[in-house]
């Protein structure tokens, strides 16, 4: 159960979300509930292998690939139970490991070329993270500082002016906006106002490029230290040149873990809710899950289905929702002492993060169809193999990168359009450049 910090964050929050986007939320978040029993395949003579069960949970998702599509998404214990049995090849291998991980490969591989086909895409962006002061102190986050604390930044308006300019110098269309909730970042006593204040910057420097930025979590911190509804601050952001929105800040999408893991943020509802009403203004925006740290089966599973009830959601009114799914494996290197003991690791598992990115695309199916690794934190071969488990694009080329290499990250902060291209070309696959929402460019 919640303490009272927790419950009067809960109604602060509901105070300025749409009372609509509050309860929907609640029908739209999908429970972490233990599975039922039964999750391993039994050893027992005549008990099918833990590969056939494998293979009969997948058929049983009837995804495009088999012809047989019914449009109903997997159950909670369906969803936990192929997640398990999916990372027990790697924890409990056996003479079944090789084939059940081709064959998870081969089968995500299939549903992303049937789903979007045989080219890899990706955008020349630019990121910039505004600032590193923050009010919140995530358990896995390396990234922020105090003011005054050694490492403490804060981009100046010129600052901020010229990495726009020169980010369309170099051929940007976009430009992603994130950073900590600094409570100092306003402007007449408005952080709403100097987020305004921001996005006019950024276009001013490069007229017409296309502004991703702030995440729910931030949004979020707009509306409650100005005391305006969300939907107020949704409009006005969008009036400064706001054109997407990133799916950040969701981590895990399972309230019992996050208060483990981030009991500062918004609660799990509260992100659901936030997103709902980005989609009702028609504003596109990305998905996320931060992997491979404490999570579980059950997690993962609550976080998917979630994100495809809310697509689903949105798709019935007619709105765009989530482009894509970004898989974020977690950095451990310079990450808070306490869940770096606890998760073992500095650098993610590449092998664990393949099974992931297969068993994610065959969760999230047709309705998020476009899925992205993670160059930064898996390196670019990394993300080059996630290519042929069921990814199909490589994200932007960044030109500078802070919140993942502050943790620890050896991918690098920048990759040039060849790079990417080199990359794609490696595994065989045709190359786009696109534009954010993965139309084409002009």
């Amino acid at each position: 159960m919640a303490g009272p910090a927790a419950s009067q964050a809960a109604g602060t929050q509901s105070q300025v979300l749409s009372p609509w986007a509050w309860e929907l939320a609640d029908r739209l978040l999908q429970p972490a509930a233990p599975a039922e029993p039964g999750l391993r395949a039994s050893a027992a003579t005549g008990s099918p292998s833990r590969l056939e069960v494998l293979q009969q949970l997948i058929d049983q998702l009837q995804h495009p690939l088999s012809g047989q599509y019914t449009g109903t998404p997997a159950d909670h214990h369906t969803a936990t139970r192929l997640l398990h049995l999916g990372g027990s090849l790697l924890t409990n291998p056996d003479s079944d490991t090789a084939a059940g991980l081709q064959m998870l490969r081969d089968r995500a591989d299939r549903l992303r070329s049937d789903l979007v086909g045989e080219t890899v895409t990706y955008v020349v962006n630019r990121n910039i993270n505004l600032t590193n002061h923050c009010v919140k102190h995530c358990s896995f986050c390396a990234f922020r500082r105090d003011p005054g604390e050694p490492g403490a930044y804060r981009l100046s308006r010129s600052e901020l002016q010229h990495k726009a300019h020169e980010a369309q110098r170099r051929g940007a269309t976009e430009l992603c906006i994130q950073s900590g909730l600094d409570p100092a970042a306003s402007l007449d006593g408005s952080h709403l106002a100097h987020a305004e204040t921001v996005l006019s910057d950024l276009l001013a420097a490069a007229p017409g490029i296309h502004l991703h930025a702030f995440s729910p979590q931030e949004l979020l911190f707009m509306a409650e230290a100005d005391g305006l509804p969300l939907q107020q601050v949704l409009q006005r952001l969008r009036q400064a040149g706001l054109a997407s929105v990133p799916g950040t800040a969701a981590e895990v999408l399972s309230e019992p873990l996050r208060r483990r893991l981030c009991p500062e943020k918004l609660s799990a509802r509260a992100w659901v809710a936030v997103m709902l009403e980005v989609h009702a203004q028609g504003l596109p925006a990305t998905s996320t899950l931060m992997a491979g740290h404490i999570e579980t089966a059950a997690d993962v599973a609550a976080h998917l289905l979630t994100l495809v009830a809310m697509q689903r959601h949105a798709w019935s009114q007619g709105l765009p929702g989530f482009t894509e799914f970004v898989l974020l494996p977690f950095v451990g290197l310079n990450a808070p002492a306490a869940l770096r003991r606890q998760v073992g690791r500095d650098q993610p598992d590449l092998q664990a993060m393949l099974v992931l990115t297969a068993l994610a695309r065959l969760l999230l199916g047709p309705w998020i169809r476009h899925h992205q690794p993670s160059w930064v934190k898996l390196g670019l071969e990394g993300a080059a193999e996630a290519l042929r488990w069921g990814a199909d694009d490589l994200g932007g080329t960044l030109m500078e990168e802070h919140i993942t290499t502050m943790a620890g990250a050896s991918g690098g902060t920048n990759q040039e359009p060849q790079a990417l291209e080199a990359a794609a070309a490696r595994v065989g696959r045709r190359v786009r450049r696109r534009n954010t929402t993965y139309g084409e460019l002009p």
